[in-house]
């Protein structure tokens, strides 16, 4: 989906300089060019070797990559048979496949075979090969940096982790958590492909990075999930206030679960386990009842041609109007306009 502010490259390989000097933006790219597409691989993911499995095939690659926070996500089609070669990673990374499959493996591993019922999931270390990206295989490709990952599962579990993280080398993406998630990617991944999506807004970028990084943690299989899915005991009433005061003294801010753990001095699932206990609803939640108040008491307390309804919903943290009028409505039994025109 071209865009006007999203660097759009094809058929040379002297565009590479642009696409070098763009590297934060993101990126759309059309091309029958192999080096050119071997370049674009190399500065949003890998180094890599890339050989077409049949030299007089045609190449007609199509690539649309954008970026979460330290999180890269594309959508990748070559139209070719190929075989890729990388060295170690240093990331995690999955392969959702759209249409076609691709057939892979990592160090020692036999070949596996990522198809739309089920990705591949690439670990940090070994070298890495995709045996046969068929012609036909289309699919979204996510690469989170190995900090993230690691220290957001520390995070959920409030205690250090064996490193590196082994996670199942399959996912299930056909239903269940795993079909959530690769929902989930698909639509941050489109968005990330404009420069003018939410997902470089400020006050939703942080959340929807943790979101895909939680859910990655929550759907793929590893040691530790199991232990995810046990309930922790509530933490004491002093994290859960450590929490509120924050975001009382500061509604506006955007806020996510981790950052308020931290601010807590507890794990996330034991300050959202405190919240249900003591307060009766999530962390977020609370932060949107804050929210709906102050806009609440601005927009009562000024006159119609002092503010807007947009104006009042943005400064509180508000991104879209139609969600934030209908969360002021129910829990004010009008609309905020309503509240601004009132005598």
């Amino acid at each position: 989906m071209p865009n006007d502010s999203v660097p759009e490259y094809g058929g040379n390989v002297h565009r590479v300089s642009a696409l070098r000097a763009d590297f934060a933006r993101p990126v759309q790219l059309r091309t029958s060019d192999l080096d050119e597409a071997r370049q674009v691989i190399r500065h949003n993911f890998y180094p890599n070797v890339i050989d077409l499995l049949q030299p007089s095939a045609t190449l007609t690659g199509h690539f649309a990559i954008g970026r979460l926070r330290g999180m890269t996500l594309g959508t990748l089609q070559f139209g070719a048979d190929l075989c890729m070669r990388f060295g170690e990673l240093g990331a995690y990374h999955v392969d959702v496949p759209l249409s076609g499959s691709m057939a892979w493996h990592q160090g020692r591993l036999d070949p596996l075979l990522a198809t739309v019922q089920e990705a591949a999931v690439f670990q940090p270390g070994h070298n890495t090969v995709l045996d046969r990206w068929s012609g036909d295989c289309r699919l979204l490709a996510v690469k989170i940096e190995r900090p993230e990952l690691e220290l957001q599962l520390e995070r959920l579990l409030d205690a250090p982790i064996q490193l590196p993280l082994r996670l199942k080398p399959a996912m299930n993406i056909s239903h269940g958590l795993g079909r959530s998630w690769a929902q989930l990617v698909r639509t941050a991944a489109e968005d990330a492909q404009t420069s003018r999506g939410l997902t470089h807004h400020e006050l939703l970028a942080d959340r929807l990075h943790e979101a895909l990084v939680i859910g990655l943690l929550l759907a793929a299989d590893h040691p530790y999930r199991e232990q995810l899915a046990r309930p922790v005991t509530p933490c004491r009433p002093t994290p859960v206030k450590r929490a509120i005061d924050a975001m009382e003294a500061h509604p506006e801010h955007p806020f996510t679960v981790t950052g308020l753990a931290e601010i807590s001095g507890v794990g996330i699932r034991q300050l959202q386990q405190g919240f249900r206990q003591y307060v009766g609803m999530p962390p977020t939640d609370y932060l949107r009842r804050i929210r709906l108040a102050r806009a609440h008491e601005e927009l009562r307390s000024k006159e119609p041609g002092q503010v807007t309804v947009t104006d009042v919903a943005y400064r509180w943290g508000f991104t879209h109007r139609s969600r934030f009028a209908a969360a002021y409505r129910q829990r004010y039994g009008e609309s905020p306009s309503a509240t601004l025109h009132r005598t």
